[in-house]
């Protein structure tokens, strides 16, 4: 290894819904886990922005 592999950028770690997790250890696993949670945040949050505008398209087209 030499001094510029620590430049390159990292490969993000992918997860497929039932992947075979025998193989992973207890950090890694944990890791996954504070990945999926903030996945779940993020599309919770876009869930809520597009409810918030659709519903005030909603409110304008009522009258």
């Amino acid at each position: 290894m030499t001094f510029m592999d620590d430049d390159r950028p990292q490969k993000k770690p992918n997860h497929e819904i039932g992947m075979d997790l025998s193989m992973m250890s207890v950090d890694e696993l944990n890791a996954r886990i504070d990945m999926l949670k903030a996945e779940i945040s993020r599309i919770e949050q876009e869930a809520a922005r597009k409810a918030s505008g659709r519903l005030a398209a909603e409110n304008l087209f009522k009258s």
